[in-house]
């Protein structure tokens, strides 16, 4: 069990107050905080290591090298991966899923070959393959949710088929929480053929994600999303797939000879990480990474699904909240959305910052599903393993308020 006071002190930021109120931080889906050790990581690799690696035979020049390198080698463990060159480093999860629309979708799909998906992607896991489609004369397909906001069997077995050439599929919506079942839906794939991407955003910093297990042939997370600072983020690939992409960007580090009229390309993973690299983010990932090891991603996972669990009960006690998404903590992430019944989402979301609780409002950049649930938008609490029972009552505690200051008699 974690010892949340005592974790609470490596993050500075959560000690503040908002309009007067303890600071209730409930938007964790959408960026996490950084401790201390990640932040101290990044200004000790500035003061004493700074340098571009790759490219100089100097000191600074090495122990930069070294520093990215080893946060190459610190992912590929904590994600279980064969080998560290499957490792690609990336702005965030959307340059990881545009890298292999580019690299490997408008290469290896053909015309009339089968692209699915499902209706929970977020639009950065739907946009790069209507591109692709459209480019290359492929269909586009989307597996829907039933009315408690899971994938059916039957729609998984209905819409991957012989002529499915690639699945791209959320591990944990960050719209409404569902926990898709990403290994069956792998192993589907596999058998009809098709190469399968997972979107980790939302479970590689909530819970143990193996890609060895999961089989994926791709694999894609951002590191701001996990304890690490913005503009870092993991394209995992099974080498195979990745030599035979040709690289995304051209330019520095990620060449072998240039001459006037052609050039050739460095091996794995550099031909994919063109110029120069954020070398702070690799650093401050590999710390985010020890941080979540030391305190252990099963002991984060219990702890979120207590907080989510609470917050689901005391919810579903006010009668003019719905749930959108599942309505208990079978198959769902600490990701709860949300209606106030005659209140627009944005209001909810300012009328509870007034008392200190941050969350979100709007379409969480999910519009397809949002249409499908026959919504515009809705207010979405997501939590991490620093939050605490208090907070949730304080977040209770404002929705319960809150159509009173828009002059509801409850």
């Amino acid at each position: 069990m974690l010892n949340v006071s005592k974790i609470r002190e490596d993050f500075d930021i959560l000690s503040q107050k908002v309009n007067n109120k303890p600071l209730a931080y409930l938007d964790n889906a959408a960026t996490t905080h950084k401790p201390k050790i990640v932040t101290e990581a990044i200004k000790s690799y500035y003061d004493k290591h700074n340098a571009n690696p790759h490219r100089g035979a100097h000191y600074l020049s090495v122990m930069a090298t070294e520093a990215y390198e080893g946060a190459r080698e610190r992912v590929k463990t904590f994600i279980n991966a064969d080998k560290a060159l499957e490792v690609i480093f990336t702005k965030n999860a959307t340059e990881s899923l545009n890298l292999l629309a580019y690299s490997y979708g408008m290469n290896f799909i053909n015309e009339g070959d089968e692209i699915v998906i499902s209706i929970l992607e977020h639009h950065s896991n739907i946009i790069p393959w209507q591109n692709v489609a459209r480019s290359k004369g492929a269909i586009l397909k989307f597996m829907y949710i039933d009315e408690d906001g899971r994938i059916p069997e039957e729609e998984i077995k209905n819409k991957i088929t012989e002529k499915t050439k690639l699945v791209s599929i959320t591990h944990v919506s960050n719209a409404i929480g569902t926990v898709n079942p990403v290994e069956d839906i792998v192993k589907y794939a596999h058998e009809k053929g098709a190469v399968v991407i997972v979107d980790a955003s939302q479970s590689v910093p909530h819970m143990k994600v193996d890609v060895k297990t999961l089989d994926a042939d791709f694999l894609v997370f951002s590191g701001h999303k996990m304890l690490a600072p913005m503009g870092i983020g993991v394209l995992y690939g099974k080498e195979e797939l990745l030599e035979k992409m040709p690289p995304f960007l051209y330019g520095g580090d990620m060449i072998e000879y240039v001459w006037e009229q052609k050039s050739t390309f460095a091996e794995l993973p550099y031909k994919l990480e063109a110029g120069t690299q954020n070398v702070e983010g690799a650093v401050g990932l590999h710390a985010a990474i020890d941080y979540l090891d030391n305190l252990g991603l099963d002991n984060v996972k219990e702890a979120e699904e207590e907080l989510a669990s609470y917050a689901l009960e005391k919810m579903k006690e006010i009668p003019y909240v719905k749930i959108v998404g599942p309505k208990d903590m079978k198959d769902r992430g600490a990701v709860i959305s949300f209606e106030i019944e005659g209140v627009h989402p944005h209001d909810v979301s300012t009328i509870l910052d007034n008392y200190g609780v941050a969350v979100r409002a709007g379409h969480h950049c999910a519009q397809p599903l949002m249409k499908y649930l026959g919504i515009n938008s809705t207010s979405r609490v997501s939590f991490y393993f620093y939050n605490t029972i208090e907070e949730v009552d304080q977040f209770i505690e404002g929705l319960k308020n809150v159509r009173r200051w828009l002059g509801y008699e409850s």
